[in-house]
């Protein structure tokens, strides 16, 4: 059995549940790209579980747009689509924003210190080209301003948003991650903060939404090139 499926048996979780959030996970991380075909027998080989558990994940993927079902073809990793990113970052850009110029104003002393040296972290992982490191880092240094911006429902907003924005960043920072661009807008944002200039942060903070959105146009096939390459 898979080591990683053999070490959550032991949380009493339903199997199906169980090889669900296996494949869910290898998904959002880019492990199983885009494209990808999901082979009910192979998958169930190598995680060692029969082939239903393994159909009825895929059957919730689907549910969740992650996964696609082609007629006489089967089951895909469903690509990250144009109209995906529009939608998901014209939100993300607005709250970001609002989230940044909000922290300016609430955050204390302490989360200020706090978000500067997570900017610090993300530069350093950056030079040591750590992918997987930068990610959480970059994931952590959202978070934070999230969490300082003191309100309630934008928090459960981008939280809604999170796992959507996973699948971007990942993509996003891997192929980004020779460029000082990141660290230099984290930096911009940071320091807007500190110095409780809630203008600049909110304009900071929605510049950086849109350069993910640019760069990201630029690498993201649309759905109809996406749906050809299954048929």
């Amino acid at each position: 059995m898979n080591k990683l499926i053999k070490t959550k048996i032991g949380n009493y979780k339903p199997l199906r549940e169980i090889v669900f959030e296996y494949l869910r996970e290898a998904i959002l991380e880019g492990k199983l790209e885009p494209g990808r075909r999901l082979m009910e027998i192979q998958l169930a080989e190598e995680l060692g579980v029969s082939r239903t558990p393994v159909r009825e994940a895929i059957r919730k993927l689907e549910l969740e747009g992650l996964v696609i079902m082609v007629a006489r073809k089967g089951a895909y990793v469903a690509d990250v689509s144009v109209k995906d990113i529009i939608e998901v970052l014209e939100i993300r850009g607005a709250i970001e924003g609002l989230a940044a110029s909000l922290a300016a104003e609430r955050m204390t002393d302490e989360e200020v210190k706090e978000l500067q040296t997570l900017a610090a972290e993300f530069k350093d992982s950056h030079v040591a080209n750590n992918i997987e490191r930068m990610i959480e880092k970059d994931i952590a240094f959202h978070e934070k301003i999230f969490v300082a911006a003191r309100n309630e429902k934008l928090y459960q907003i981008s939280q809604g948003l999170r796992e959507q924005v996973y699948r971007f960043r990942v993509r996003y920072i891997s192929e980004y991650n020779k460029s000082q661009e990141l660290v230099e807008e984290h930096e911009k944002i940071v320091k807007a903060i500190s110095q409780r200039n809630p203008k600049k942060s909110y304009g900071y903070g929605m510049e950086h939404i849109e350069n993910l959105a640019v760069h990201m146009m630029d690498h993201v096939s649309v759905p109809e090139e996406k749906n050809k390459k299954f048929k």
